[in-house]
């Protein structure tokens, strides 16, 4: 089980929009057989917010959708035995979101969605920058997204 801690403090969304982002994080992290308890934070910003996040922090002077700060990742990421895993954090733009959801024809929910899900499998070591693991990944996400019920309506 995992603890999702949802930061919206401009309330992009709706309370029933968080809520299933948590249960599809638990789901997904049970669906994977992660053990143990975990922590992860899911943030929701605009466009500006999440472009000056990737210009100061990862040198792309360009709005994205999502970014992922993976913590377990970090050498300076001391684990106690009895904590939690402390996974790291997710930000979204919504703005994105609701823009791509139109692009690729699909709603909203299964935006924003995926992309919470696409987040959270980057915090546990899933990549897509070489051919094999964008496979792998996009083959987890579709596989883990269709469990929970989630089409491309």
């Amino acid at each position: 089980m995992i603890s999702v801690d949802l930061l919206d403090e401009d309330n992009y969304l709706s309370e029933l929009e968080k809520t299933e982002i948590q249960e599809l994080l638990n789901f997904a992290y049970d669906h994977l057989k992660e053990e143990g308890q975990a922590e992860v934070s899911v943030s929701f910003v605009s466009n500006d917010e999440i472009r000056a996040i990737n210009r100061d922090y990862r040198d792309k002077d360009s709005v994205t959708d999502v970014i992922s700060f993976a913590l377990e990742e970090d050498e300076m990421n001391i684990i106690h035995e009895d904590a939690p895993r402390t996974l790291g954090d997710i930000i979204i733009s919504t703005d994105r979101a609701r823009e791509q959801a139109v692009d690729y024809g699909h709603s909203f929910r299964r935006e924003l969605l995926f992309l919470s899900l696409h987040g959270f499998l980057h915090l546990l070591g899933y990549d897509h920058m070489e051919t094999d693991e964008e496979a792998v990944m996009n083959g987890t996400q579709e596989e883990i997204l269709n469990a929970f019920g989630v089409t491309r309506d």
